[in-house]
């Protein structure tokens, strides 16, 4: 077995390369996985790429198998699809939370294995689905309840998939991009601009990770509707407006993140049954939809600064790995 990989490492802030890292000699509890394809995670890796994780979140934003320290040099990521080639379970594909590179030796129980009605290259979604989940089990929609989905990026765009499956419910996916209206359709949900946004909502999701985007989502609220707010603003601090009707309509702002699972459900799931079921949910082709881009490993580097700029759109990027 190789004692090296390959691995994308961000160096310093805008600056990246592929460079050979140490692998862990395996113990009888690790596997050997081979990867096959990987994901970026656009908003939380464009972040980490810029430098702009604040210094006081760098425990909490640690990837859980991240090589390095943040702002740099880090190896960072958590969307990884791969084959097991040595260990318990060798043979199996499985989805596990590393970062990218071309191995990886981690901890047998760290990985789950991808069902087999799942594609591979879809299943790096589930890192993505896992987050949807998390957030609907925070945020409790019910039976014909109106949601809107400020943000028709790839969590946006994941949790507006999972809710189009619930009876009854009006699901409306907002994007200031007009061309997002054709992720909308493939996922089976509504679409609007945010000016022609449908407003009494019980419950907005949002996710665009921008100021115009939560102060529109208390303005499709309901009142005591409330907002879960699934954007991370890393080191900038949105203005949030509290004032006009926000207490006289008695709206409500809730956080969610995954690094734990939602409380409603801590008792009974773990991170590993939360991960399966979102592995289940990628048995639907509709999510094919959320991955709009591709790239070859070697290409990341010149890829992650076009993503970090704006320049490169789109939804989700698949990495994809020599002799995939």
């Amino acid at each position: 077995m190789a004692h090296t990989a390959r691995a994308f490492r961000v160096e310093s802030p805008g600056r990246a390369e592929i460079v050979e890292i140490p692998l862990a000699e395996p113990g009888p509890d690790d596997v050997v996985v081979r990867t096959v394809h990987s994901g970026v995670s656009r908003g939380t890796e464009t972040l980490v790429f810029r430098g702009e994780v604040p210094a006081s979140q760098y425990g909490l934003m640690r990837a859980p198998f991240q090589t390095g320290d943040f702002p740099g040099p880090v190896v960072y990521g958590y969307l990884a699809v791969g084959v097991v080639e040595s260990g318990p379970g060798a043979g199996r594909t499985v989805f596990a939370l590393y970062p990218h590179q071309d191995r990886a030796v981690v901890p047998a129980d760290s990985v789950v294995e991808v069902p087999a009605d799942v594609p591979p290259e879809r299943a790096v979604l589930a890192g993505t689905v896992e987050t949807a989940v998390n957030a609907l089990w925070d945020a409790a929609p019910r039976v014909g309840d109106r949601v809107a989905v400020v943000g028709a990026g790839m969590v946006g765009a994941s949790v507006a998939g999972v809710l189009a499956t619930f009876p009854g419910v009006r699901v409306e996916l907002v994007d200031v991009d007009p061309g997002r209206r054709a992720v909308a359709d493939a996922l089976g949900v509504g679409f609007a601009t945010p000016d022609a946004a449908a407003g009494g909502c019980d419950l907005v999701l949002h996710a665009s990770t921008t100021e115009a985007g939560l102060a529109r989502s208390l303005e499709l609220l309901g009142d005591e509707g409330e907002v879960v707010e699934m954007s991370w603003f890393g080191d900038h601090a949105p203005r949030v407006p509290l004032g006009e009707a926000f207490h006289s309509r008695r709206l409500t702002i809730r956080g969610t993140q995954v690094g734990r699972v939602a409380p409603a459900r801590r008792a009974r799931w773990s991170t590993s049954d939360r991960l399966r079921l979102a592995l289940r949910l990628l048995a639907d082709p509709r999510f094919d939809a959320l991955i709009t881009d591709t790239c070859a490993f070697d290409e990341l580097p010149a890829v992650m600064p076009a993503l970090a700029a704006g320049d490169r759109p789109g939804l989700g990027v698949r990495v994809d790995y020599a002799g995939a």
